[in-house]
């Protein structure tokens, strides 16, 4: 879908493109982002001698670091769906998905072996918080994958003219 409007060389009627992302990816991810947002108000781990468990807050700060991390990038994407001509930043949907994917591999290797209390000699037992921190992760992660697949972020080698320069190589950049 394109429609027509003048750009580059003046008096020329050139096509220039008006596709915007789907906003479904954005939607999962934000989804994700604040399931991983409650996860650290919930227990994370459990020591087994003790009946006092620590919530995500208490265990380690990467926890609630990562989890606000997240917010600031959902903040951003929504200001570039809102701001982009095609309604993603190819960038910044790519760094939203890394930051999801280390967010899913920090939740599993709690699940695998809960960190925070090996100084302390504590046998540490994972407890809720932990698989709600997944879930919200691998959504967050599946979301900005959704996004970062559409084509709209793309940038494409479009001359003044409207042609295809990207099988000239990069001799001219």
């Amino acid at each position: 879908m394109a429609t027509s409007g003048t750009r580059g060389t003046p008096g020329r009627n050139v096509e220039h493109d008006t596709r915007r992302a789907k906003m479904t990816g954005l939607a999962v991810a934000a989804v994700g982002i604040v399931i991983f947002n409650v996860a650290p108000f919930f227990n994370w781990v459990n020591p087994e001698e003790d009946a006092d468990p620590r919530t995500g807050y208490e265990t380690d700060s990467l926890v609630p670091f990562i989890a606000y991390l997240g917010l600031g990038l959902l903040i951003a994407l929504v200001y570039a769906a809102r701001r982009a001509r095609r309604g993603q930043h190819r960038g910044l949907t790519l760094v939203t998905m890394a930051v999801g994917i280390a967010a899913t591999l920090q939740c599993l290797a709690f699940g695998i072996n809960p960190m925070g209390g090996l100084e302390r000699g504590d046998n540490l037992g994972v407890d809720i918080g932990v698989w709600i921190g997944l879930i919200g992760a691998l959504l967050w992660a599946v979301g900005a994958f959704l996004l970062a697949k559409e084509i709209e972020g793309d940038d494409e080698r479009r001359d003044a003219y409207g042609y295809d320069r990207s099988d000239r190589g990069t001799a001219g950049l």
